[in-house]
């Protein structure tokens, strides 16, 4: 005998009760036990058979929660003489379903890589229903894999058909069920499951083999009119620069605020007015498309008085009449804030420098329905300070996951990562981030499908101490109950310009700087970056695969991408970099685009047509194709900053394949996919993607108000680390001036001489100035008569000048 627990959450609401159920899997049987045909890879799919405890042989009763229910083995039957009835009559939250019992003598067996088409007849008076899948991993155990597919209501016997993703390594067993999660029934009948054939020979390589093993770079022969910092891939295709000042004191004093459009059909750029310095602004993509841009720059620091200060206002980019719009002011000014879309719609920001140059302790909270940031008393507040550019990821449950990568020296205090619960208003501790100090300005993302929970964080570095930037990578599984960080494959090394050309990085170099993106074949180009703060970068790229957590080192961007850089994906699976502003103030004006080594497997896949590009949760969607598809996605389209993009995702879509007719599965819950514009790309056995095509994925307003949350199964649920509620109400938190690691005593505001060098530069002023002159500072002039760097020994007011390296210090 054999007790059966499957643990669910559902949306914002947390577990209190769990509910065993037990499913009889040994005993004797009533009748011999009906084998699985040669196709059919389920045993007793039709409940001819009969088992022990009122449940057929090789199947089990599963759920959990507060609710009344049924398990029925009836003679209302597809076919056969019995079906399996599982009826809720009174729910609060959980569910009911039959399941193909978790044991070898019965789970279907499969093959890591291969994909399988699953098929169930059935009648259902309750929409809220949902094929659900559990894996065997063959060191972890039984675990839940994926919602495939919600069933339509039907009162005559349907067949539903659904094909699983590829099966995740170290799988060699599936078990599958029909879940009920509102009042209602679902009777279930001749239960299928067969291995889907491979579609397609062997990718065969249409460019040269170094194309095909590692991609290609392209430098655009039209150069980035902005100094952009901030890109934002909008729902027509084309790219927002955000620049404001540019990072320039002089553009900054002149008024001089500038973004740019990027039309990749064509190559051009248009200039777009800016009303104010979005130098370091947050920003995100509204469920309509439009763009929400938060706080930015109100002032560049002065010498021996203030540091950067966060303005309070925010405005909205329309793509269709590409304009800012102002909206109401935020409760605090934000330098560096993070802003991540929840699941119906709203958005939340944490962290950065308010007015005064202090550290913003405000929650604000955007709100989709009223169009506008609530006012303070409406915020739930925590008063903990984030940092700047807080990682804050959206959980399946509605949480929010605070990877551990941010910008600007140390990270909070504590573990370096945790989960913030809104509705409950706390926090709790993460462990296992390495060393939680060094991960300046890495880039964390989530990995693909969003459906398994799995964040990846990448290198980084700390701006107060600059050590060699880190190879280090963490990977966490947050469907596990008490989740933590383990460590992952280190970065693959590149080579690194110290002053004097590139060389092979030694020893555990690595880099910060760091961008991640999400690809449509499901893996993750991680390029560009520094080993130093503002200084030395790091010419190395690598594709990391999820199902094996490897990286794969491919061909390396030529331009330099440190800070001030972004890389993202283009709705033709191209991959645009920009970007990069070292030290001495300069700006790189290039534009890098690289094509992955898919785009040279063959022809592309093409989505010949899309029957509806408004989607709503829960529902079917039909596209054609004109070739074999394995796999279809939705892709969030980019908001990144400073190796930053917390509302990156990639949300698998099951598919039911017809011939050319391809029925994709939307899932129903918005946490996994928060409402907005998508790209969707259909995705061949090789991992060739198509072009993707636009589709609007609509918000829960248009989900009926009498339908049941969405079914989620838990996680993150017996979180072992501190946990801590709100604390007393504060201002601030107290911010070093220096907190951007540069010393202002030295040249202009733009200019960052670090406030403390690489450690294989000596603490003399001769080794200084030399590593200076090496990243090409140029003339500096002293601020004032401090000179803390000891770069100014005769005085005269220019650092590093003739008089001063000859002069012992």
């Amino acid at each position: 005998m054999k007790t059966v627990v499957h643990r669910f959450r559902i949306f914002h609401r947390r577990r209190t009760a769990l509910l065993a159920v037990t499913g009889l899997t040994a005993g004797l049987l009533l009748t011999s036990p009906q084998p699985a045909s040669a196709a059919n890879l389920v045993k007793n799919p039709g409940f001819e058979t009969d088992g022990t405890g009122g449940m057929p042989y090789c199947w089990e009763k599963s759920g959990w929660g507060d609710n009344d229910f049924t398990f029925t083995t009836t003679s209302d039957a597809h076919t056969g003489s019995k079906a399996m009835k599982v009826e809720l009559t009174r729910r609060v939250d959980g569910d009911r379903k039959a399941l193909i019992t978790e044991s070898a003598d019965c789970a279907p067996v499969v093959t890591p890589g291969k994909q399988y088409d699953l098929g169930v007849w059935y009648k259902s008076t309750t929409p809220d229903t949902a094929v659900t899948l559990f894996r065997h991993d063959t060191t972890a155990g039984w675990q839940y894999w994926t919602d495939l597919k919600t069933l339509d209501m039907s009162a005559d016997w349907a067949q539903a058909s659904v094909r699983t993703p590829e099966v995740p390594a170290g799988t060699d067993m599936i078990t599958w069920g029909v879940s009920v999660y509102g009042t209602g029934s679902v009777t279930t009948d001749d239960y299928t499951m067969d291995q889907v054939p491979d579609p397609l020979p062997p990718a065969q390589c249409t460019g040269t083999a170094q194309q095909c093993a590692n991609g290609s770079w392209e430098v655009l022969p039209t150069q980035n009119p902005v100094r952009s910092m901030h890109s934002v891939v909008l729902n027509n295709g084309k790219v927002l620069l955000i620049a404001g000042s540019g990072n320039s004191e002089e553009n900054f004093n002149a008024g001089t605020f500038t973004s740019a459009v990027y039309d990749p059909s064509n190559g051009s750029y248009k200039v777009i007015p800016t009303p104010k310095d979005m130098f370091c602004s947050g920003h995100v993509q509204l469920q309509d498309g439009r763009v929400l841009v938060l706080s930015g720059n109100k002032a560049y620091p002065v010498p021996g008085g203030h540091g950067y200060e966060g303005f309070k206002d925010s405005y909205i980019f329309d793509p269709a009449t590409e304009t800012y719009t102002k909206t109401n002011d935020l409760n605090d000014g934000h330098w560096y804030p993070s802003a991540t879309e929840l699941g119906n719609g709203d958005v939340i920001s944490f962290g950065g420098l308010r007015e005064d140059s202090t550290g913003s302790v405000t929650t604000e909270y955007w709100s989709d329905k009223d169009q506008q940031w609530q006012p303070l008393w409406k915020v739930n507040q925590t008063w903990s300070y984030w940092g700047l550019y807080p990682s804050m990821i959206l959980m399946q449950d509605g949480r929010l996951f605070y990877s551990g990568s941010h910008v600007f020296g140390n990270n909070i205090p504590g573990t370096g990562s945790a989960v913030y619960d809104y509705n409950a208003n706390t926090i709790t501790q993460i462990p296992g981030l390495q060393n939680k100090d060094e991960r300046d300005q890495s880039a964390s993302v989530l990995l693909p499908p969003a459906q398994d929970q799995k964040v990846l964080t990448i290198g980084g570095g700390n701006i107060e101490s600059n050590p060699d930037a880190n190879r280090l990578t963490d990977i966490i599984d947050l469907k596990q109950a008490s989740p933590q960080y383990v460590a992952g494959p280190p970065l693959p090394q590149g080579t690194v310009d110290l002053g004097n050309g590139p060389v092979a990085e030694t020893g555990n170099q690595g880099k910060m700087y760091v961008s991640a993106v999400l690809m449509p074949d499901g893996k993750v180009l991680e390029t560009g970056g520094g080993l130093h703060n503002r200084a030395n970068p790091v010419y190395e790229a690598s594709i990391f695969d999820p199902n094996t957590s490897t990286f794969d080192p491919v061909a390396a961007d030529p331009e330099s991408r440190g800070y001030h850089s972004s890389a993202f994906l283009l709705p033709d699976g191209r991959i645009m970099a920009t970007g990069d502003n070292p030290g001495n103030g300069t700006w790189n004006h290039n534009v890098s685009i690289y094509s992955p080594p898919y785009l040279f497997k063959g022809p592309r896949p093409t989505i010949t047509s899309v029957i509806n590009n408004q989607w709503t949760y829960g529902t079917t969607q039909r596209i054609t194709v004109d070739r074999p598809i394995a796999k279809a996605e939705l892709i969030r389209p980019a908001a990144v900053t400073h190796s930053s993009d917390p509302n990156q995702r990639f949300v698998d879509l099951p598919l039911s394949v017809n011939g050319n007719n391809v029925d994709l599965n939307v899932t129903s819950n918005p946490n996994l996919a928060p409402p907005g514009w998508y790209m969707l790309f259909a995705v061949d056995a090789n991992g060739v993607p198509s072009v993707a095509q636009w589709v609007h994925l609509q918000g829960p307003a248009a989900l009926s108000a009498t339908t049941a949350t969405a079914h989620v199964h838990s996680f993150a649920d017996s979180l072992e680390g501190t946990t801590t509620g709100a604390g007393a109400k504060r201002t601030s938190q107290k911010v070093s001036t220096t907190i951007s690691g540069c010393d202002r005593h030295y040249g202009s505001a733009n200019v960052c001489v670090p406030t403390v060098f690489p450690p294989e530069v000596k603490k003399t002023t001769a080794a200084r100035c030399t590593w200076l002159k090496q990243n090409n500072y140029g003339r500096l002039k002293v601020n004032g008569k401090d000179d803390p760097l000891g770069l100014d020994p005769n005085k005269d007011g220019i650092a590093c000048g003739n008089g001063d390296v000859k002069k012992k210090r």
